[in-house]
């Protein structure tokens, strides 16, 4: 088989696997196929066994009525009495004997029956259920002169049975299609059902799945109806999260902000500093937090405004730098590998400031006791953007690679805290990446993690 059918073949297969519609379709035909086999065959069956018992006294009793037409009641058959009854029925007439011997189609083969009775050159006679019934005594007769007539059906009467079963396969087409666009009609709202289930998935709870889903009187209708019910409940309950989360975080800007007025006034002596300068530092820990809180919360609804600006990136990317150098002197050391030639890019600057400053100061973080320090990567390509920001760190386990992104989420919490974080900053520039329209993608780069932003065209 050629490699093209084999890929027909196997996208045939998938398309079965994944449509339920089609596998309907297919159960329908090999239904209908296996009961027209089933008739026909029993049909068949049932008229060979019983026919013996009813038809063969009548088919006897007209084969002698024929009989006596060819010989007109004399010794010897007439040919033209038989040219007369071919002429009137679908039968073929030989007569052989002393005197006659004549065929009405001698272009047709003799029948079974007939042909071996020649080839063996005996008297054939099939009584028993495996020869069928006795041929030879039905369809000939002996006149009393000699002559032997034989009687059977003109195959070319019956030249329209290939055409018949065309009809046949035909109607059969024509049932499976109207099958096929009746099972496309009555799985239609899946389609629609699906797409809502995905908006759902999404996030976007403005649109639900349409009425005349909905009001179907069947399954489907029920199906529709529960799927919108569970989106409005996860609407209302993402709503209500988002408040509260919003309502906590605006509430704690003002006990926190009077709280590091305090302890700035605090006096400086040999004894206080250091629980000052930890008070600040905690204190600041959790401004940031309230604040990567909020932009989450901004960011990760589903209309974000983004204040698009031709922005220089490797210039942005070496401010970054800088301005870590306070918390991480190792800052200094980090490599902006940008083209010279660099176009300037239409995005948000405060927000992938905010990308580049999480993903640098995570690099630093987990990368500080590495041999060589990490670095952020800039490439454009018409219009789209690509940053890479490398540390050269142990990396995370495979397993792990696909939750970095989530809100929250700590592989490894012991050393976590110790480096401090809590879990928000690649979420942050997860939804960075989503606003832009773009992607976002982890991988060990073997050592270290490399985390790779693409933002698309404005």
């Amino acid at each position: 088989m050629s490699p093209a059918r084999i890929s027909a073949w196997k996208r045939a297969k998938h398309r079965v696997a994944h449509s339920i519609k089609l596998r309907m379709v297919l159960v329908f035909l090999l239904l209908a196929a296996g009961m027209t086999f089933v008739f026909f065959t029993g049909a068949q069956r049932a008229f060979t066994m019983g026919w013996r018992e009813a038809a063969r006294p009548l088919l006897m009793d007209y084969v002698d009525q024929l009989t006596r037409e060819c010989t007109a009641g004399g010794p010897t058959p007439s040919v033209e009495r038989a040219r007369d009854i071919i002429g009137r029925l679908p039968l073929t007439v030989t007569i052989s004997g002393p005197q006659i011997n004549w065929s009405s189609h001698p272009s047709q083969d003799p029948p079974d029956w007939l042909r071996d009775k020649h080839e063996a050159g005996t008297s054939w006679r099939g009584d028993d259920a495996d020869n069928g019934p006795d041929w030879q005594g039905i369809l000939q007769r002996t006149t009393a002169d000699g002559h032997v007539l034989t009687f059977g059906i003109n195959g070319e009467a019956f030249e329209r049975k290939p055409r018949m079963i065309g009809f046949a396969l035909t109607g059969l087409l024509v049932l499976t299609l109207l099958a096929w666009l009746y099972v496309r009609h009555l799985l239609k709202p899946l389609d629609a059902i699906g797409e809502g289930a995905r908006r759902f998935g999404k996030g976007d709870f403005s649109q639900p799945i349409p009425e005349r889903c909905i009001h179907g009187p069947d399954e489907l209708g029920e199906l529709a109806t529960t799927i919108n019910t569970m989106g409005q409940d996860i609407h209302q309950m993402l709503e209500a999260k988002r408040a509260l989360l919003l309502a906590i975080s605006h509430e704690l800007r003002s006990p926190l902000t009077r709280a590091r007025l305090n302890a700035e006034l605090l006096p400086e002596t040999a004894d206080v500093n250091p629980q000052r300068d930890a008070l600040l530092r905690d204190l600041q820990e959790m401004a940031s937090m309230i604040s990567d809180l909020l932009e989450s919360e901004r960011l990760a609804g589903n209309h974000t405004a983004l204040q698009r600006a031709p922005t220089d990136l490797p210039a942005l990317a070496r401010q970054v730098i800088d301005e870590l150098r306070a918390r991480h002197p190792a800052a200094a050391k980090v490599a902006v590998h940008a083209p010279g030639n660099m176009p300037a890019a239409s995005v948000d600057a405060s927000r992938v400031r905010l990308l580049l400053r999480n993903l640098v100061d995570n690099a630093l973080r987990h990368g500080a006791d590495a041999a060589d320090p990490p670095s952020v990567t800039l490439t454009s390509d018409a219009g789209t953007v690509t940053m890479e920001v490398r540390d050269h760190g142990p990396g995370v386990p495979e397993e792990q690679l696909a939750h970095l992104a989530q809100a929250f989420y700590r592989p490894d919490s012991a050393r976590t805290r110790a480096a401090g974080g809590v879990g928000l900053g690649l979420y942050l520039c997860r939804l960075v990446a989503q606003a832009h329209g773009g992607s976002f993608a982890v991988r060990n780069a073997q050592p270290g993690l490399a985390v790779t932003v693409t933002l698309p065209p404005a």
